[in-house]
Order: structure tokens, then sequence, then C-alpha cells
């Protein structure tokens, strides 16, 4: 069995900025794809908690012109950023005002692909750390 075999998270090298870019121009449909495929449910478990399900959030979404939806991603953001402190993983984490701010003020300079980079960069180490503690502890 190698390392990779006994991980419980290996989605760790994600690019945010080229799922940022792919949700964009698919109208978020590339996120709910991979939310539906694993990535709900990865969330829940870094979280520790049963999150909204995203396709709720989409679909409520559509009539706010996706307000409901980012305003989702940004709390999800929030608390992912609270994770990655209590684990001690120093540099910048998301947030909800970097996740809000670029993809509003920032949309038509690559703001929701630089918001997404930041949002999957403290998620891939979120996970790494969480795997790395698995592995220690399993010794």
């Amino acid at each position: 069995m190698t390392d990779q075999d006994s991980c419980r998270f290996r989605h760790t090298s994600r690019n945010g900025f080229w799922i940022g870019f792919a949700d964009f121009f698919t109208a978020g449909i590339y996120l709910l794809v991979s939310m539906h495929c694993g990535l709900q449910d990865e969330l829940d478990a870094v979280l520790g908690r049963r999150t909204q399900r995203y396709w709720t959030a989409y679909l409520l979404g559509v009539p706010t012109l996706f307000l409901y939806t980012l305003v989702w991603m940004a709390r999800i953001a929030e608390s992912l950023k609270h994770k990655a402190e209590e684990l001690g993983i120093p540099g910048k984490h998301t947030s909800f005002r970097h996740m809000f701010c670029w993809n509003v003020f920032g949309l038509l300079v690559f703001g929701p692909m630089i918001a997404t980079q930041r949002f999957f960069h403290t998620l891939n180490l979120v996970e790494s750390e969480l795997n790395r503690r698995d592995a220690e502890n399993a010794h």
C-alpha cells in the first residue's frame, strides 16, 4: 500500500485558477459537477460538518443573479480559513472578504479565477495537513 492509498484526501494539488476559469465560462456548471463528484463530501469532511448542498445554493442563485451562490461560497471560504488557522498553517488564506471582493470587483480582470485559486490553495494545504496528521496517528 502506498502513501497515496492511505490518504483520506487524494486531491491536494488542484489548480484553482483553472477550476475558476472553467467554472466562470460554464456559468457554474463545472463546479456543480465537481461538487457532485466528491468535492462537496471533501468540504464536509474538512470542515467537520455537513454544509448546504451546492446544487441548492446554485438553484437559489439563479433568481438572485448568483449572489446567493457567491455568499454561500464566501461563507465556505471563511470556514476554510478558520480551519487552516486552527491547524496552524501559515500564509494567506481564502476568506469571505477575499472570495466576495474578487468575484464582485474583479469580475472583469480574472477576479473569479483569483478567488478560486486562493480557495483551492487553502483547501489543498488543509487537506495535505490532515493527511499528514492521519499518517502520524497511524504509526
